[in-house]
């Protein structure tokens, strides 16, 4: 399977790029910067927001992950929004997969990010991305998108294998971005949350 990866150079999009390799899958890497990526990686520069190049992706690949979320030093994050429609309108067929951000799970019916202690820092973007997910709700059949929301707390760890599966409710408190790595290549292999959204924790 070809597999394009947005932010491949990323904590996640990078643990995404190894599993992907691990599992023999061909895997296109596309960043802003053209960090260093493994040489079985074919690296392209690129901004998922330029239709062009988003197009030409995925007329190459049969799986798209989005492993990008909003700008965090001082852009406007509601770039993210328009860069996320680019991406559903230039599938051409292909599948897309949203990293999405744990703050629209939701906590006896709540979402996390409209709990009155969920940090401030992080607020605009969480809303953003929470709202990136309402628009992929909204989409018609014609879309094949899945949305994947960490734990609460992803972080660099060890790929154990050993991990809970999901819905629209956390079901623990962390993930290892190396096993976050290891259920997303799990949906792209064997697909159980198309049109929907799903989440993972050790």
């Amino acid at each position: 399977m070809r597999i394009a990866v947005y932010g491949a150079t990323g904590m996640i999009g990078s643990r995404v790029v190894a599993e992907a390799l691990s599992r023999g899958h061909e895997v296109i890497g596309i960043t802003r910067t053209g960090g260093d990526l493994p040489d079985a990686v074919r690296a392209v520069r690129g901004d998922a927001g330029n239709a062009e190049v988003a197009a030409g992706i995925a007329g190459e690949a049969d799986v798209v992950v989005s492993a990008i979320g909003p700008s965090r030093t001082g852009g406007d994050v509601r770039e993210y929004l328009t860069t996320l429609r680019t991406l559903v309108d230039t599938l051409s067929g292909s599948r897309l997969l949203v990293i999405g951000g744990a703050g629209s799970l939701l906590v006896d019916g709540k979402r996390i990010v409209d709990q009155p202690d969920f940090p401030e820092i992080y607020l605009p973007e969480a809303q953003v991305v929470a709202e990136g997910l309402e628009y992929l709700r909204g989409l018609g059949e014609g879309v094949d998108w899945t949305f994947f929301s960490p734990a609460p707390l992803i972080e660099p760890g060890e790929r154990t294998g050993s991990f809970k599966i999901g819905t629209d409710s956390p079901v623990g408190d962390s993930i290892s971005a190396e096993d976050f790595a290891v259920a997303l290549l799990d949906e792209i292999e064997k697909p159980a949350f198309r049109r929907a959204r799903f989440t993972a924790a050790n």
